[in-house]
């Protein structure tokens, strides 16, 4: 399915490679990165171009700076990280556009990484229209291009879609967003039956693209998390204080009858967990079945007959997508149902993909990532590809036909 230019069909010796990464990665209180997972998936990409002769400048976001220039989402951390990871310096720019940064860039020397500040330090990163040059300013820093940022691919930013436009013929996928395509090509378009797909979190808002296109793709839905909550007020049941959203409850009954026309199997919870409040000391009930909601009380986990059903019912699965915890499984009472979930998911020997930070960071914390086919980088662009088949940042690619070497 994949026919743009990979980072192989570059001629990548004595050039400069401009290469857009996602090293938006956490911070402690002291800056310090608590998981450079993204940094560490970048490195064959930039490996390969090192290398292969040729030179290295990087560009990603950090967190939400809105604009403007603020200590706290420099990425210099994320340099000293990768210096470390390939074992030598990785040059810190102070900017990056401007004669400095240009300066810095036509110095750089095979074999040499240099990583530019936080592109959304300017407004124009998320706002192309605002400003078209700063597009411009970033490409003349590179011979070539390359994307390996599938979490930002859905996003119609500067460093994504206009940069790679102005790079004809040399506009590649790197190695990260390439198996990422590979994967979610095969799992969506061609999947192995039975496919089954597990879709929570706590909006049904956020995932309505994504559930209506996968009525046409999976052989079964299994809902769970907040979202299930919509569904349920959507059906006349007292929900308490549990969270859901009043303006899609008519999307709700809409998914509920597409599924049953298209005859495809939707489960929802049969039981679940309740409590007053979100905390480890909160007051929880066990409801058997899935009665109303006390006052007063929310909805926290599916129950142990969900996660009976649910296990029973994945069983028989080829392939299965996750997407969406189901449950506040940041909370430790509350986190039974997705680690469940996901140790019978690990189990299996169908293909699993998990997409999604909560969904990653669940898989994780029960130590199973190691159990799954694949872990998707990108949330947010994972739910895009399933219900367009594409993405903006992908688009925009050189197709194999127009290479230029040189």
């Amino acid at each position: 399915m994949f026919d743009k230019l990979l980072i192989t069909d570059l001629e990548v010796k004595g050039k400069k490679v401009l290469m857009r990464v996602d090293f938006n990665v956490p911070l402690d209180v002291e800056r310090r990165i608590t998981d450079d997972t993204r940094i560490v998936a970048a490195l064959p990409s930039i490996n390969y171009v090192l290398d292969h002769g040729g030179s290295v400048i990087l560009m990603s976001h950090l967190g939400r700076p809105k604009g403007k220039k603020q200590p706290e989402f420099s990425l210099a951390p994320c340099a000293t990280q990768l210096s470390h990871l390939i074992g030598h310096e990785v040059k810190m720019a102070p900017n990056c556009v401007g004669s400095e940064v240009d300066t810095l860039a036509g110095e750089l020397k095979p074999g040499e990484v240099m990583l530019l500040e936080n592109l959304r330090f300017h407004l124009a990163e998320e706002h192309p229209e605002q400003d078209p040059l700063f597009a411009k300013q970033l490409a003349q820093l590179g011979d070539c291009f390359v994307s390996d940022a599938f979490a930002t691919a859905h996003r119609s930013h500067s460093s994504t879609v206009m940069v790679p436009t102005l790079f004809p013929g040399k506009a590649a996928a790197g190695f990260l967003m390439a198996q990422e395509l590979k994967f979610l090509g095969d799992t969506f378009l061609d999947p192995k039956r039975p496919f089954h797909a597990i879709i929570g979190g706590a909006k049904v808002s956020s995932k309505i693209g994504v559930i209506n296109a996968l009525c046409e793709k999976v052989d079964t839905l299994f809902i769970g998390g907040g979202m299930a909550y919509t569904f349920f007020k959507a059906q006349g049941f007292d929900i308490g204080d549990s969270i859901h959203e009043d303006k899609f409850l008519e999307t709700a009954r809409d998914i509920l009858r597409n599924y049953q026309s298209a005859g495809v199997k939707l489960y929802l919870p049969v039981d679940h967990v309740v409590a007053d409040h979100i905390s480890e000391d909160a007051q929880v009930l066990q409801l058997d079945t899935f009665q109303n909601v006390p006052a007063g009380f929310q909805g926290v986990d599916i129950g142990q007959k969900t996660i009976e059903i649910y296990s029973k019912a994945l069983q028989n699965a080829s392939t299965i997508f996750w997407n969406g915890p189901l449950g506040v499984f940041e909370c430790p009472p509350f986190a039974k149902g997705t680690e469940s979930i996901a140790r019978t998911v690990a189990k299996l020997s169908a293909v699993s993909v998990v997409g999604g930070g909560d969904s990653v960071a669940a898989i994780k914390a029960a130590r199973l990532e190691d159990s799954i086919t694949h872990i998707s980088t990108g949330g947010g662009a994972c739910l895009e590809f399933i219900e367009k088949g594409t993405l903006p940042g992908i688009e925009v690619l050189s197709s194999k036909n127009t290479v230029l070497r040189h």
